[in-house]
């Protein structure tokens, strides 16, 4: 093993960038999700630090990663665009940046390492990191599943959806790639002989099982991908390939005898159910289908990056799905309905042609390398599958993981020496660029995590914490998350006109029932009378019980006299972009 991968900071570092993020149980409010990120982001800023210390000067930019750096590039140029012109805030602003920046570095880090010849001792330290997440994010669904009364403690999250398994990650979407992935990596792992058949196999065998008991659709196509690749992969051993190949039958096994089990307790597999559910009004088919419609009438610069929800929220739509959805769940319909269809075809181009440069690699390259590189593709693949139905890659601890495989697989091979892949000897100046690069990240990273605090304080005040409105100011002077602090102030104002400054921003993080009805007051009692009418119309189209008794009166057939504003249409025509 090279000497990347020898040391044991380096791996534990792995183990803190892969794994601890996807473990971490226990969060702060306002977000479910921010402490796993900033470990993702701590974690993965120290590796990359670690591995770029041991990187030559760089060379040239092989194709593919070049072209996933300028589909980054330009995202972040539409970000920029989106806080200048179309009203994205800059704490909003800011996140993605960083985000978009860390993926890049991540990439960019990990093509070097494939040039420099230690993609293989980072690879391993890669995937051991996510067969310990994966092994005991299994046990964590299975707990959920079978014994949820030990569930909600500090180190197993509760389900929120039923009886299906969410790890702590707490979504069994999210529960069911990170298995994937883990399953990926224990084949990869047992190819090159870094794990014995007898714990490889039980191991594949548990997290298959934790997939099934997450219930998740995405899931199941995530083990026909795994069985594409025993069939395509000639490589592979043949033991290899059938447990690839026969993977989707012994999903469909464990699935019928969790059904039975189900009824045996007289009870339903939630697996079951959810595979049932044909609503369209509240499932993903309906968003897409408001998606289209936007697209349709924003075709050339898009609603503006980030700025989904708002746009969709605003815009009328009769037959919306009635939960609030923030992304389309769908990224190409994201790119093309935030970016505007030239710019998201650009996009899109660019990362078809790295992913198809990363699908030709594993053919002209060394015989030892071909494992490694075709076990990143089936990550990354893994990653684009997901994306197709939901949005993985807007967290860190799926965006950091798969930049990184795609990294490896673009990356150019080193000169070959005797033996095979070696690193080039003439490429050992130093080059400080992607270590700073790390360590500017780790900063950012460790600032936000201090960031945060500023308005944790507000939804979770501490014995002896200020008042709340000396909280809310303070929180509303956050970088990153200065959001949440607005969302507080105009959602607990006595007028919600004397803080309409603060829906600035507050309305273009996520708008949901309490929000809309405050902005609907307090533009009515600021005279803007119809957007408070068009605003107040577009909530009632979600149909929220929580807006039940703002729309009371509407519904009352023995009120009499002038009618509230919610209960009237307005006489101007208005769209999202009039509420900027």
């Amino acid at each position: 093993m090279t000497a990347v991968g020898a040391s044991a900071p380096r791996w534990a570092a792995a183990l803190l960038a892969v794994a601890v993020p996807s473990l971490l149980a226990f969060n702060l409010p306002p977000s479910a999700t921010f402490l796993n990120q900033a470990a993702s982001l701590i974690g993965w800023s120290l590796w990359l630090a670690l591995l770029a210390a041991a990187l030559p000067r760089p060379g040239r930019l092989p194709s593919g990663l070049a072209a996933v750096l300028a589909a980054l590039a330009l995202l972040a140029v539409a970000t920029v665009g989106s806080m200048v012109w179309a009203g994205l805030p800059g704490t909003l602003g800011l996140s993605s940046l960083g985000m978009l920046a860390a993926a890049a570095l991540t990439a960019w880090v990990a093509a070097e390492l494939r040039a420099a010849g230690h993609a293989e001792a980072a690879f391993d330290a890669f995937c051991i990191a996510l067969l310990v997440a994966g092994a005991l994010s299994a046990i964590i669904g299975v707990v959920q599943v079978f014994d949820p009364d030990a569930t909600g403690g500090p180190w197993i999250a509760a389900t929120g959806v039923g009886d299906r398994a969410v790890g702590n990650l707490r979504q069994p979407n999210h529960l069911s790639s990170l298995l994937l992935w883990a399953m990926t990596a224990t084949v990869f792992l047992l190819r090159t002989r870094r794990l014995p058949a007898p714990i490889a196999w039980p191991l594949y065998g548990l997290m298959l099982f934790a997939v099934v008991l997450t219930g998740s659709r995405t899931g199941l196509l995530g083990t026909l991908l795994l069985a594409v690749w025993g069939a395509l992969d000639r490589t592979l051993d043949r033991r290899q390939r059938l447990w690839l190949l026969a993977t989707p039958v012994v999903y469909a096994a464990l699935w019928l005898l969790m059904a039975e089990w189900a009824r045996l307790h007289a009870q339903v597999f939630a697996g079951e159910i959810q595979l049932s559910q044909s609503n369209l009004h509240s499932s993903r088919v309906g968003i897409w289908k408001n998606t289209l419609v936007l697209i349709a009438q924003h075709p050339w610069l898009g609603v503006g990056f980030g700025e989904f929800n708002f746009a969709w929220s605003l815009t009328p739509f009769p037959d919306r799905p009635v939960a609030f959805f923030d992304h389309t769940h769908n990224l190409l319909l994201q790119f093309a309905v935030e970016l505007g269809l030239p710019l998201a075809t650009l996009v899109v181009a660019l990362l078809v042609w790295a992913l198809v440069e990363a699908w030709l690699r594993p053919l002209s390259a060394a015989p030892e390398s071909r494992p490694m590189l075709r076990a990143a593709l089936v990550v990354v693949l893994m990653a684009a599958l997901h994306s197709q139905v939901e949005y993985p890659l807007w967290y860190a601890y799926f965006l950091l993981p798969a930049a990184f495989a795609f990294g490896l697989c673009l990356g150019r091979p080193p000169d070959a020496g005797v033996g095979g892949e070696t690193p080039v000897p003439g490429r050992r100046v130093r080059a400080p660029a992607a270590l700073a690069a790390a360590l500017l990240l780790l900063a950012g990273s460790v600032a936000a995590l201090l960031d945060y605090q500023r308005v944790v304080v507000i939804f979770s005040p501490p014995a002896g914490a200020p008042p709340l409105a000396q909280r809310i100011q303070d929180g509303q002077r956050s970088w990153f998350f200065g959001h949440h602090a607005d969302y507080a102030a105009v959602t607990t104002a006595a007028r919600p006109s004397d803080v309409l400054p603060a829906f600035r921003r507050a309305t273009h993080y996520l708008l949901d029932t309490r929000l809309m009805m405050a902005w609907a007051v307090a533009l009515h009692e600021a005279g803007h009378e119809q957007h408070a009418r068009h605003l107040a119309q577009r909530l009632r189209e979600f149909r929220n019980e929580q807006s039940a008794e703002f729309f009371a009166p509407c519904d009352d057939p023995s009120s009499t006299g002038e009618r509230p504003f919610q209960c009237l249409a307005p006489t101007v025509p208005l769209d999202y972009r009039s509420f900027r």
